[in-house]
């Protein structure tokens, strides 16, 4: 990994490519460039087989320069450092700073190009990159320029790593209000990066987001507290608090108070579904027997129900009432 600073002062982690794949992308260029030349050779000659001998060498010499060398300073000039092999291949030639390449960039190369990879069959350009720090041949060191990868992987994104367990709630008492949301996004992108960069550039820019959140709460870091682990416990109780606040107005929790709300993370339990209240089922008055008439029917609900009809009057008997009284 290299590590380019920007004239505006911000450094770059820029992956340098590797000799393997440089030297793949270079036999498809020419490949294809020769392809390409041997169709316009076998066209050039049957235009110009009426002119002598002088004449069609220099038509020859033309169609070399400018298939093999005026057409891929002409790509990585329109495609800023890109070729079709590079392309292939997730290549990109940039500036020493990062920039994108230029004309002359792209004429320095591609010039020098043509002895150290035409006419050394590319022993130059490998020697070349194998001693350079950074995998640059000759054309790459005379323009100012580095071919770097720009297809590589991407680690998840999203992971925020916790601070360590001793500093939970030691920043509860923290005036948070006056941090604005651009500096907490760039802690939070940070946070989810800081493993990816240098060690040296990581450290620099935790102190920079670490200052900025002490200008703006006015209370210290610890000197205990590393820059990093100070920016993870703040960001995490700024978390818990919008937690809090988002669930303060919500349900009550079972056996708590109005407005209380279980442990952030604990499921939340539904109230049990409203069943409509069932009717008693009718009962028969207790005088009623089996057999002495009809059984009385439930009258509908808000209704009296009716008395049952008398029994009809037998002869009387032992034990039994005519329900007639004789004048007196």
């Amino acid at each position: 990994m290299s590590e380019l600073v920007t004239g505006e002062a911000v450094a770059l982690e820029l992956r340098p490519a590797k000799l393997p794949s440089r030297g793949l992308a270079v036999v498809l260029d020419l490949t294809l460039a020769v392809v390409v030349y041997i169709i316009l050779s076998i066209g050039l000659f049957a235009a110009t087989s009426s002119l002598d001998e002088a004449a069609q060498t220099a038509v020859t010499i033309a169609g070399f320069v400018l298939i093999l060398v005026g057409a891929p300073i002409a790509v990585e000039t329109l495609t800023h450092g890109r070729s079709l092999g590079k392309m292939a291949c997730g290549l990109r030639v940039v500036r020493d700073d990062g920039g994108p390449i230029r004309f002359r960039h792209a004429l320095v190369r591609g010039g020098i190009g043509v002895v150290e990879i035409l006419m050394t069959f590319g022993v130059v350009a490998c020697v070349a990159s194998l001693v350079s720090a950074r995998g640059r041949r000759l054309g790459d060191v005379f323009a100012g320029t580095l071919v770097v990868r720009e297809r590589v992987p991407v680690a998840p994104a999203g992971f925020l790593p916790p601070p360590p367990p001793w500093l939970a709630g030691r920043f509860s008492g923290l005036d948070l209000s006056a941090v604005p949301d651009g500096l907490w996004l760039a802690v939070r992108q940070y946070l989810t990066r800081m493993h990816q960069l240098d060690p040296q550039v990581g450290r620099g820019m935790a102190e920079r987001l670490a200052a900025d959140l002490v200008a703006r709460t006015g209370t210290p870091v610890p000197s205990d507290v590393q820059p990093a682990a100070y920016l993870a416990a703040v960001l995490q109780e700024r978390q818990a608090r919008e937690v809090r606040r988002t669930f303060a107005n919500g349900p009550a929790a079972p056996g708590g108070p109005v407005g209380a709300t279980p442990p952030y993370g604990a499921p939340r339990q539904s109230p049990a579904p409203a069943v409509p209240a069932v009717a008693p089922a009718y009962a028969p008055p207790a005088s009623w027997t089996p057999g002495s008439g009809p059984a009385p029917q439930q009258a509908p609900v808000g209704h009296p129900v009716a008395a049952p009809p008398a029994p009809p009057a037998t002869e009387a008997g032992p034990g039994r009432s005519t329900g007639f009284a004789p004048p007196a």
